[in-house]
Formats: structure tokens, sequence, C-alpha cells
């Protein structure tokens, strides 16, 4: 039992609340017909007909209020002896309140004129699920004296709540909860006159300014039999209460508040409640074992906070549950036998947590009702064994199981064989390296979900596996072979990523599944071309079919898939240029292609406003890197064109991207200088927010070269902060702004052509941890502020003409390797053999008056030195020649050869100048 059990046990409360306010009344309503029954009067007849009148109704829904006797209208009940309109009933019947759904195209709008106030005998007006666009609510419903019951929820009512609301002291039913967005707010201060007060609902309206005393106020209210609070921005929940007067309360819903305490210990006083509603908080502590005093609860949840420790073994008390929500938490443990004697238990879920042990099929022997568990959490480590028979028959019928990163395997469950009803299958990193069995194929037949990835599973997957319409279906990161399956056209979310499937794309994909809204096939052995059928996914957002052999040209059918958001096509063969029409993709949030064979420039994308990743590195794209990225993309976080061909200066543009935390334009042919407005860059400045997951199913990955070498980043990509500009020919200084990027881990300048100092304030940039300022014609000493950079791990400066001391301290201290400082013949002290100690004595040389025999030891020197040269130049042109036909190992050893060629250089002349002293 889940959402739907809990919705239909508050509406029977609700039913038995509202029986009471109609056993005191004599209604009919007018869709009833009594021809027994006195009319409505004249006046409150043309009372209703002006409400009408102020009404907007887009689907004539009053269409009925004609005629003379309006106790025959639609919605309108009467007092069969008086006729006198006592019930009013106007909710949008085309709504589910309860899952959040309202249909606005035949919801009221308008105003709610005050004729209202001639029905003097109104005890129930219910206006809910209508559309008032945020108005006020009316403060003359407060001078409806009578009313018992009154229902605006959902009809997006604005503004404050009038405090006259409390002078309908009969109130029984209360609900001004869920105005979908529209800011309603109110200080409580009219509640306390409610005392008749049995049902109250004040989901989402801003009670911030009561959070001290919201809860003694509620208290007053001794009728109280449910509570509905979440969503109301409440950020104290008492620990203490000297006294309780709500202690006929059945409901209590305190979800999506920002709680952050314990369980107060009044709580275990509500000895009647049979709903506890706590979820999306911040509670902290453990669960105390006062939780098992609760023993009418049926419905415990308790999701999305910050509970620690185990689960307390009186939860076994609580024999009536039905529903136990625990998931989302940080508790651990190994799970009580009290809770698998709970036989009432329909939904268990507990996942999110770290559970440890082991479960067999004994535990589940009492819970025949069981229909809903999930259980385990997001971690890839495993601390909970499923230890099961292989022949066990469970005594439930589940409807859906969600276990992840617990051990199922390695054999297949085949437990599973006889849960025929179940709708959502998850069984994911669950340790299972097994053949899928055939009988496994016709058990998915109705499913909406099936989450078996992360597994070792093996085998070939048929093409007549068919599932229930708008299914999600995840297998990746098996071992599944053969052609890539084709499924049914009622799949909308599917990831085959990390497989064996092999050969070509089927070319009718498109037809075939055209519903698809997310496919992910990365990364498997997928050859051919993109099939043109891709078009006919109109409705795609998702396209990841990165780390294949695909080959051939991008096609041109991105006009056909308007809402696309993700798009990466990287490390595959795929050539030619990029289609302009994929620059019409104004959804469009990532664009990865890079690893390809593309070439060309690069098309407009100024379309794609609310690009978040941009990479086209490794590519042969040529040209000049397109100012309108800069000028068109604001939301633009990652930018990588490394390792191409493009040409001309850095665009001044791009230091208009404030939210870029990655740069990467190495291994390129640009000049000119690094612009001076780098320091606009203020997203490598203060933390990035909104870089996580931001497409359901995919995050951006990317290879950032960093503390030397290349490091892949998916998950964390959004903690990264990097430039990198190596490998061009940029010239000019390092500019002082870039010292003013705080948050920058890696800085890239190397093997360019820079001149002049580095920035004296560079220790500014408390952050770094990857410096390479190497092969560049830098100059002066290196600035004493460096030592402040006590995150430094990787640093070069080698190949510059810098001079001075090296300066000690911090992190320099751990700098022992001299190559790191090479290549600068003014540089002294540690790690290099000049001035490393403060009395080193410089060696002295021999005089040379040696005579025949210093003759011929110069001499074979020399020819140990020509040797050396020669064989040394051999091997480097072997060596070489492989290189220059391979781009990328060109690349990885550029820098490399560079450093050896200047160390031949200065060992040569270190042995001439010493043959030239000796002589």
């Amino acid at each position: 039992m889940g959402h739907c059990s809990a919705s239909a046990f508050i509406q029977l409360v609700s039913l038995i609340i509202l029986s009471g306010i109609l056993s005191l009344e004599t209604i009919k309503l007018g869709f009833c017909n009594d021809d027994n029954s006195v009319g409505c009067t004249d006046i409150e007849r043309k009372a209703l007909l002006m409400l009408k009148q102020g009404l907007t109704d887009p689907s004539d829904r009053l269409s009925s209020w004609v005629g003379e006797d309006c106790c025959k209208w639609s919605g309108v009940g009467c007092n069969n002896i008086t006729g006198r309109v006592n019930m009013l009933d106007l909710r949008n019947r085309y709504s589910d309140g309860l899952n959040g759904y309202r249909s606005i195209e035949h919801a009221f709008g308008g105003e709610i004129n005050p004729s209202l106030l001639v029905l003097k005998d109104l005890v129930y007006l219910d206006l809910s699920m209508n559309y008032f666009g945020g108005v006020q609510l009316p403060s003359f419903i407060g001078s409806l004296e009578k009313l018992k019951y009154l229902n605006l929820s959902g009809a997006s009512f604005g503004g404050i709540i009038p405090h006259n609301i409390g002078n309908l002291s009969r109130l029984l039913y209360l609900d001004l909860g869920n105005n979908y967005g529209h800011p309603i707010e109110t200080d409580l201060q009219w509640l306390a006159t409610l005392s008749s007060l049995k049902y109250l609902n004040l989901e989402g309206v801003n009670l911030a300014k009561t959070t001290s005393y919201w809860l003694p106020t509620v208290n007053m209210l001794p009728s109280l039999v449910e509570l509905h609070l979440p969503s109301c921005g409440l950020s104290i929940l008492p620990f203490t209460l000297p006294s309780i007067n709500f202690t006929s309360l059945l409901v209590l819903d305190l979800s999506m508040n920002v709680f952050n305490s314990p369980l107060p210990p009044w709580l275990f006083n509500l000895t009647e409640l049979e709903m506890l509603d706590l979820t999306y908080n911040s509670m902290t502590g453990e669960l105390p074992d006062s939780l098992g005093y609760l023993k009418s609860l049926r419905y415990l949840k308790l999701s999305v906070n910050s509970f620690q420790g185990s689960m307390p073994k009186s939860i076994g008390n609580l024999t009536s549950l039905e529903e136990f929500n625990l998931g989302w938490n940080q508790m651990s443990g190994i799970i009580p036998e009290s809770l698998w004697e709970l036989s009432s238990l329909v939904s268990l879920h507990i996942f999110g947590n770290t559970w440890e042990g082991a479960i067999t099929e004994a535990h589940f022997a009492k819970l025949g009702g069981l229909r809903d568990v999930s259980i385990g959490n997001d971690s890839p480590n495993i601390s909970l064994v499923f230890n099961i028979s292989s022949d066990w028959i469970p005594p439930f019928k589940l409807r859906s199981l969600y276990i992840r990163s617990c051990q199922l395997g390695p054999k297949f469950p085949t437990w599973l064989r006889n849960q025929t009803e179940l709708t959502n299958l998850v069984l994911r990193n669950s340790r299972i390296s097994d053949t899928t069995p055939d009988w496994f194929w016709q058990l998915v037949l109705q499913l909406d979900v099936l989450d078996i990835a992360y597994n070792q599973l093996s085998g070939r997957v048929p093409n007549s596996v068919r599932f229930s319409y708008d299914s999600l279906v995840d297998l990746s990161s098996n071992r599944y072979e053969g052609p890539l399956p084709l499924w049914s056209s009622n799949i909308t979310v599917l990831y085959l990523s990390d497989n064996l499937f092999s050969g070509p794309i089927p070319h009718n994909i498109g037809q075939v599944m055209p519903h698809l809204t997310h496919l992910d096939i990365s990364r498997n052995s997928l050859s051919g071309s993109i099939p043109l059928s891709f078009g006919n996914l109109s409705q795609l957002t998702t396209m990841v079919i990165s780390n294949n052999h695909l080959s051939g040209e991008i096609p041109h059918f991105w006009n056909n898939i308007p809402f696309l958001v993700a798009i990466d096509m990287s490390s595959n063969s795929l050539s030619g240029k990029i289609p302009r029409t994929l620059g019409s993709l104004t959804s469009l949030k990532y664009l990865i292609v890079s690893s390809n064979n593309l070439s060309g420039e690069v098309p407009s994308l100024k379309n794609c406003s609310d690009m978040r990743i941009l990479d086209l590195g490794d590519n042969k794209f040529s040209g000049p890197i397109p100012a309108s990225i800069g000028e068109s993309m604001p939301s633009l976080k990652i930018l990588c064109l490394r390792n191409n061909s493009f040409t001309r200066s850095i665009p001044l543009q791009l230091c208009g991207l404030s939210t870029l935390h990655i740069l990467d334009l190495s291994h390129n042919n640009l000049s000119g200088n690094i612009p001076h407005c780098i320091d606009n860059l203020s997203g490598l400045k203060y933390e990035v927010k909104d870089i996580g997951i931001e497409v359901y199913g995919y995050q951006g990955r990317l290879g950032v070269v960093s503390k030397g070498r290349v490091l892949v980043y998916d998950s964390i990509l959004y903690l990264v902060y990097s430039i990198d500009l190596s490998d061009n020919n940029l010239s000019g200084e390092i500019p002082v702004g870039i010292t003013s990027l705080l948050k920058l881990g890696t800085l890239n300048l190397s093997m360019n052509h820079l001149t002049g100092n580095i920035p004296t304030n560079i220790g500014n940039l408390r952050s770094i941890e990857t410096l390479d300022l190497s092969v560049n014609k830098l100059s002066g000493s290196i600035p004493q502020s460096m030592v402040s950079l006590t995150l430094l791990n990787h640093l070069n400066l080698s190949y510059n003409n810098l001079f001075g001391k090296i300066p000690t301290g911090n992190q320099f201290q751990t700098f022992v390797d001299p190559s790191i400082y090479e290549g600068n013949a003014g540089l002294s002290g540690c790690p290099l053999p000049i001035g490393c100690q403060e009395n080193e004595e410089t060696p002295k040389v021999p005089s040379g008056d040696g005579g025949e025999d210093d003759d011929d030891s110069k001499l074979e020197k020399l020819q140990f030195v020509i040797s050396m040269v020669i064989g040394f130049c051999a091997g480097f042109w072997g060596v070489f020649g492989t290189l220059a036909i391979k781009k990328s190992w060109r690349y990885a050893y550029f820098q490399f050869l560079d450093k050896v060629k200047y160390g031949i250089l200065d060992f040569v002349s270190a042995i001439g100048t010493y043959l030239h002293k000796g002589s």
C-alpha cells in the first residue's frame, strides 16, 4: 500500500468529518430531484446568479443555473424544510487534489461576488481546485458565520488569510492549502477561536512568522482529528509542550518543512495517531524506543531526513502498521527481527540507509500481504545480503520491488518467477553474474520499470519483449551481447550503455520506438552510421551514443527533434561538419561531440541560448572560435575546444560567460594575448550552482588535465574549476586579473610565448592545485606569495627565463623534483644544486697540467659526448617518425620531447664549457 492507500485513508477520515456536518443539516443537492421539497427563495436565486455573473466558466459548468428553483441547480443544496440554500459545492471535479492534478480548462475563475452573504444559512462551501489567479482570498467569507465546511484548496488564492476567518466558530472542516505556487501567508492569530475544528489543512501557506508559536496555537484545538501543515516554511518543532490538548489527533502531516531537531517526546503521547508524516525535513538524532508507544499507527512516514543509528526494536509494537517509509536517511546496523513480525505490512520502504547482515526467506514468512518493497542504497558498496534458497516460493505477490546495492547473486533469483503481478522491478548493482533466464523475459511483459543495471548479466536480449505504456528500461553495465534489441513502442526511457552489443543501430529504431524520450546506448561496440530514423523520435530529450564505432557524417534531422536537451556523440569516428540545423535546438543544454574526426568551422549555435556544456575537443575543427559562444550562451559552465586547429585570438566575448568554471582551449593555434577581461569569469570566483544532474539519467562527463595527467570527471564535474590554454601561440603578459579567480583549481598556460613576470599576487589563488607555466618566456623571480598556495601539489615552471632564489616554506618544501625548475639558468636554491646549501663550496676545476694524459682524457670525453648525441638523435627520430603519423600521440609527448631537447642542449653546453676550461 503506497500513496493511494494513504490518500484513501485521508478521504475516509474526511468523509467521517463531513458526515458529521451533514447529519446536522437537512440538505438537498441540486442534482437530486424531490418534488415535495420547498423551492429556493427569490433573493437567494438572484444572489447565485450574481455569483455566476462574476465567474468565468470556460466549460459551461453552470449551464443548469436557469429556471426559478435554484435548489435544482448543479452544485446547490437546500434545506428540505425551509428551502434555504445551505450548501454550495463548486469544486472542479475534473481535478485530483490528492495527486496535484488540476484541469484549468474546466476551472472557474474571475471573482467571488459578495452576494454570497445573502446565503445566511450556508453551512457548506467548496470552491476547491479552481483557478482564481492569485487574487486575495475574499475577506467577506469570514461573515458566513454558520459555515461548518470551507474548502478553498487548490483554487490559487493569494495574499494574506483574513483574520475574520476566526469568526467562523462553527467550522469543523477548513482547507486553505495547495494554492499552486501563488504565495499566501498568515500569522495564525485567528485560529484559536475555531475550537470545534476537526480538520485543518494549510499546505503551502507561509507560516514562517509563526514558527515560534504555531504549535501552542494548534494545541488549543481539542477536537482536531487531522492536521496538515506541509510545505509551510516551519523551522522549529518544539521539543517540549507543557500539556497536550489535541489528543484526538489521527493524522499529523508536517512534511516538507525545515525542522532539524530530534523527534520531540510529546509526539509519543499522541497514542491515537494512525498516520504520522514527517518526510522531507532535516530531522536528526536516533529513533527512540518510545516510537513503539504509537500502537495505533497504520502509516509511518519518516523518509528524507537525517535520522541516524539503528532501527529500534520497539518497531515491532506497531502491529497495525501497513506502510513504513524510512527511506533516504543515514541509518545503519542490522534490521531488527521485530520488523519482520509486522504481519499487516503492505508497503516497506527502507531504501537509502546502510543496513547490514543477511535476510533469509524466514524473514518474510509472516508478510503475506506485502506489495511494495524498497531496500538498499545508492552506494556501490554492499553490506546487506539476501541469502535465499533457489526453491523458495514467497508468500506474497509484489507489485513493486526495488533492491539496489544488496547482494542477490551470483545466481539469478529464481524466486521472482512466481511474482506475476510486478509492475516495477529494480535489481540494480546486486552482484548477479548469471545468464538471464528465458522465463524472465516473459515475466517483464507488464512492467512499467525494469532496472537490472550494474550486474554481470549475460546472454542475448530477445526482440520479442513487450512492455507496458510509458516504460523505463535500464540494462546498462552488464555483459549483454548480440545486436541492439528493438522493442515495443511503449518504451520512453531506454538505457543500454556499457554492454557488448554490436552491429549497426537498427535502421528503423525511430519507427518502432517513436515515444522515446531518453536513449543511452553508449559504451558498446556499435558500428555503422547514425540512422536517419532518429528523426522520427520527436519526443527525444536525451541522446547518448558515445564510445562506439559509429562512422559517417552527422545527419540533418535535428529540426524534427525540437526538445533535445542533451546530445553526446563523443568517442566515435564521425566525420564531416556539424550540421547547421543542430544550431536550431533552443532547448539544448549539453552538446558533446569530442574525440571524433569532425572538421570545418563551427556553425552558429546562437539559438542554443541555454547551453551548459559545449565540448568539441579532439577533432579537426578550424577557423576562429565563434564569438557568439560568449554572446548567446549566458549559462555556459563548461567550454572545451581542446586539440583542434582553431586560429586567431581568443574572443573577448568569452569573458561574458559569468557562470563558466571549466575553460579548455589547449592544443590549438590560437595567437594574441590572453584577454585582460578574464577576471569577469565570476563562475571561477564563486561556487557554481545548477550543474548537477540536470537531465534525467544523464550527466556531463569530461576529461580535464589536472595534476599532470588527464582525469575524467562526471558526477563531481561541477566541483572542477579549471583554465587550460596550453600549447598555443599566445603572447604578451599573464593578466593580473587571473589572480582574482579564487576558485581556480587548475591553471595551465604552458607551451606558449608568454612574457613578463609571474603576477606578484598569484598567491591569491588559494584553491589552486595544479599550476603549469612551463615552456614560455616568463622572466623575473618566483613571487614569494606562492608560498601561500598550500593546496598546490603539481607545479611546473621549467623552461622560462626566471631568476633569483626559489621560495621556501609550506608546499615548496615538498617540491623536490628539480625538473620543475630546469631551463631557468638564473634560478637557485633547493631542489636545484646551485645555492641549495648556504655554505656550499664551488667545486674546483683541474688546472690542466696533466700533459698528454689530459689530452687523451679530453678526447675520450669528447668522443663519449658525440656518441651519446648521435645515439640519442637516432632513437629520437625513430620515435618521432612514428609520432608524426599519430596526432594524439604527438600532442601527448610534445612537452616531454621539448624537455629532453633542452636537457641535451644544456648537457652539451656544460661539457663544452668544462672542456674549454680544462684546455
